[in-house]
């Protein structure tokens, strides 16, 4: 059993955390920034290539953490690999020593920095849920018989700011049906709206963990707002960033107060930092966990 998974079955107040690999091979950042989190965090998030900005795979990156006694959650994106490629990534993430998978469709490459990149999208989200719950049932998709199945605790993302809420829960069920065991959701930015989220997903009984994104500035709110689906930050938070003499501290408290309300709803938080790692354990401290 995983780190993650034994936090999530417990019950506790979960909490982990999303880190990008670099854009190149110096790891001296990442590693710093795990080793500085790992008393607070279950398991650390490595994105595949986010936001369709190629990176450093994580396959890599969560070897080389867990060498250094640091649990991962590998991202499995159907953006960039067809069936072969992501049964095979996944039969490699088991013989590293890798645990938790986020399955996810991912990032249309047209936003990214590669725009003219071809897209895969072989496989869809709940694809990916059904390829690593076959594999761990011992076949492919294929229907041939494996030696010696995987085994992985798999989640997958949801989003909460969505005008259709009767379809995103639906879509839920179908992610859970294909094998999902626990969910992170898109940014939080409005309690109330999580807590109407969280009622509808009440009996489905799977974890679930609220996402916060670091605001570092009421340009990036914005930015989230207008380009990222499901990302909706309020007025008044962009409002109260744009007066902000210390925008640091002023996104701390936002993250925080966020945190401090919507943990009791759920079973704990992701936080996605982006670069402002070091705030996370204030982000903790201040929110009571």
């Amino acid at each position: 059993m995983s780190r993650l998974s034994e936090s999530l079955s417990r019950n506790a107040v979960t909490v982990t955390a999303e880190l990008n690999p670099p854009k190149g091979t110096d790891l001296g950042g990442l590693f710093s920034a795990a080793e500085s989190l790992k008393p607070h965090i279950a398991a650390f998030n490595l994105t595949d290539s986010a936001a369709s900005r190629m990176t450093m795979a994580p396959i890599a990156v969560a070897h080389l953490l867990r060498d250094r006694g640091i649990e991962s959650t590998l991202q499995i994106a159907g953006r960039d690999r067809n069936r072969l490629a992501i049964q095979a990534d996944m039969l490699a993430a088991h013989a590293l020593g890798v645990e938790n998978l986020v399955c996810m469709t991912g990032d249309p490459p047209s936003g990214g920095d590669h725009p003219d990149a071809k897209a895969v999208f072989d496989l869809g989200a709940e694809d990916i849920l059904r390829a690593a719950s076959s594999l761990e049932a011992g076949k492919d998709l294929a229907g041939n018989a494996l030696k010696d199945p995987p085994r992985f605790y798999r989640g997958a993302v949801t989003n909460v700011a969505v005008p259709d809420l009767g379809k995103e829960v639906a879509r839920i069920e179908t992610k859970i049906a294909s094998g999902a065991q626990f969910f992170q959701t898109n940014a939080v930015y409005e309690p109330a709206a999580f807590e109407r989220f969280m009622a509808r997903c009440e009996s489905f009984r799977v974890p679930v963990l609220a996402g916060i994104i670091l605001l570092k500035s009421a340009r990036q709110a914005r930015y989230m707002t207008e380009r990222i689906p499901g990302v909706v930050v309020p007025g008044h938070l962009i409002d109260e960033l744009e007066r902000a003499s210390d925008p640091a501290e002023t996104s701390v408290r936002m993250a925080s107060d966020i945190v401090r309300e919507v943990a009791p709803m759920c079973h704990g938080v992701h936080i996605m930092a982006i670069g402002w790692e070091r705030y996370i354990p204030d982000v903790l401290e201040a929110a009571g966990l």
